[in-house]
């Protein structure tokens, strides 16, 4: 069976990314797997008073936006519920491995980060860069 890789961080352009996902998985009878990405910080040990980072905590962030993200998109018509993964790294080094394999990897142009004024955000651009299969990347829905 297809899958369909979607990079999903919370932004308006991930819900886009993923709304496009589904309705492809639609057309193609394919599975979607939502994918977001997190890392713990780095805390320099020269810090006068070191933080504990738990890194479940990062992880238990992560799975809220992509449920809350998942919630917002209607996926009633795939073959299956749409798969969630979270998973600790860089995200496009997170969305290229998650994508080696799949039939399409989808982004958003831009997600959180990246300079108001970019066209196509860093991960979108790595994305492209670097994945192994077809990208396709989504702009952000207009109102």
């Amino acid at each position: 069976m297809e899958r369909i890789v979607v990079g999903v961080d919370g932004s308006e352009g991930s819900v886009a990314a993923l709304r496009w996902g589904v309705a492809e998985a639609v057309l193609r009878g394919a599975v979607v797997e939502a994918v977001s990405a997190f890392h713990v910080p780095y805390v320099g040990a020269a810090s006068v008073m070191p933080l504990m980072l738990d890194p479940a905590e990062f992880k238990d962030a992560a799975e809220a936006v992509l449920t809350k993200v998942i919630d917002q998109v209607d996926a009633g018509e795939l073959v299956e519920p749409v798969r969630e993964l979270v998973i600790e790294g860089p995200a496009s080094t997170v969305l290229v491995e998650a994508g080696r394999g799949a039939s399409l990897l989808v982004v958003g142009a831009r997600g959180h980060g990246g300079l108001a004024g970019m066209l196509l955000g860093s991960v979108s651009r790595q994305v492209t860069e670097h994945a192994t299969v077809p990208v396709v990347v989504v702009p952000k829905e207009r109102s």
